[in-house]
């Protein structure tokens, strides 16, 4: 296992993207904390910060796909440096004005939003080139999305210490100022700097006229969901068992469980289409959020959130391999994208969504809507199965060319050989 991760990483480049990528998102892995941190250190309500918090979401969502569009067409370096810049500065200018007005405060946070860099959908249209086998693509997404938990456990950390050491908008520069050097980092690299998106066809809906790329859309935003609301849900479950670190606990113990799935997942080749392989794993990624409703004691309640999390990684790595399968020519970033920002919004739904839930009927409610999402987007895969089917391909293996159910070359492997 160790030495096929090993491998992947000894491939030069590797180490470099992979770092720089995740750095590069940490102010985005970040900003609802920080800003909700620096919006009460101002004396700001937490209504003000979650609503600042909530433009920013809804920007990043509207902004991504669009950025990786014009990666697909303008290359990464012309448009993520640029982007980087900017939505630090907007964070800047959150940080300069505080609530001193309010207008400009909600205009920092849409330029903010708006403009953060699809780095995490231009890595995975890098690892192809970079990479050239199959297995070690298949790997990468893997590792990719194992790196993405332990970010989102370091980033909140890091922001703690500098709030701790200097203050919450020294906190919210210096969180900012990184995320710029992380872009820099993948922009001047070679790979980035020499990749270029294929040929694509003039379509206003770009990525989206895939019926495929729909699928994982409709599928992922119920997956998100589900992980919205269970973290509102650990709150209300850790509000009857007495508080403290109790929520903590279950969602560490969930994050520890994508890491271990995405680990064992990444370090073999899965027979199979990778299609089929999906519908799979969300279905057992959903079985693993339906025993939540038990609502045992604390001990139990914490091995039942990490077995939940295992199916998380994998489930997410397979997808990135179908997006990379379904996406029409010229598209693959701004498809990644897409997979990124339905992921966030579903998740923010579900936040929003569970709270009458958990009201009603109490943690056990809450920790139903993960369920209930989580089904939901099996039954989409399901249901849709035609329309995800395996691609089209001549007889012979090339690679990196492949043929996809919109008729267009693609870059990507042949489902043999296919992660």
């Amino acid at each position: 296992m160790a030495a096929g991760y090993a491998e992947l990483l000894r491939t030069r480049h590797a180490v470099r993207l992979l770092t720089g990528t995740l750095v590069g998102r940490l102010p985005n892995a970040t900003a609802a904390l920080a800003v909700v941190l620096f919006i009460r250190a101002e004396g700001g309500s937490y209504a003000l910060a979650g609503a600042l918090s909530a433009v920013y979401g809804v920007c990043t969502a509207i902004g991504q796909p669009l950025l990786g569009r014009a990666v697909d067409l303008f290359g990464q370096p012309r448009v993520m440096l640029p982007a980087a810049v900017v939505s630090a500065l907007g964070m800047g200018l959150l940080a300069a004005v505080g609530l001193g007005s309010l207008p400009l405060a909600y205009t920092a946070m849409v330029i903010a939003g708006l403009f953060t860099p699809p780095l995490e959908g231009g890595l995975r249209a890098l690892w192809p080139t970079v990479l050239k086998r199959p297995e070690k693509v298949h790997a990468a997404y893997a590792l990719d999305a194992v790196a993405q938990e332990v970010m989102f456990a370091v980033g909140p950390l890091l922001v703690t210490v500098c709030v701790a050491a200097w203050s919450e908008r020294v906190a919210l520069l210096v969180i900012n100022v990184i995320g710029v050097l992380g872009a820099l980092s993948v922009v001047v690299s070679p790979p980035s700097r020499q990749w270029r998106s294929e040929p694509r066809e003039a379509h206003w809906l770009g990525a989206l006229r895939s019926p495929g790329m729909l699928v994982l859309i409709g599928a992922f935003f119920f997956v998100g969901l589900a992980l919205g609301s269970i973290a509102v849900a650990a709150v209300a479950y850790a509000d009857e068992h007495g508080g403290g670190m109790v929520s903590s606990y279950l969602l560490s113990a969930l994050g520890v469980g994508a890491l271990a799935g995405g680990v064992v997942y990444g370090a073999r080749e899965w027979p199979g289409r990778p299609e089929g392989r999906l519908r799979l794993l969300v279905g057992l990624l959903a079985l693993g959020y339906l025993p939540l409703v038990l609502v045992p004691g604390v001990v139990g309640m914490t091995a039942l959130t990490g077995v939940a999390g295992v199916f998380l990684a994998p489930a997410l790595a397979c997808a990135f391999v179908v997006v990379d399968r379904h996406a029409p020519k010229g598209t693959v970033t701004e498809a990644f994208s897409w997979l990124v920002t339905t992921f966030g919004v579903g998740s923010a739904v579900g936040a929003s969504v569970v709270g009458p839930a958990v009201e009603r009927g109490g943690a056990a409610a809450g920790f139903a809507v993960a369920g209930a999402g989580g089904v939901a987007a099996l039954l989409v895969l399901v249901v849709t199965k035609r329309f995800l089917g395996d691609p089209v391909r001549p007889k012979e293996v090339v690679l990196p060319a492949e043929i996809d159910r919109n008729g267009a070359v693609e870059p990507g492997f042949r489902a043999r050989h296919q992660a």
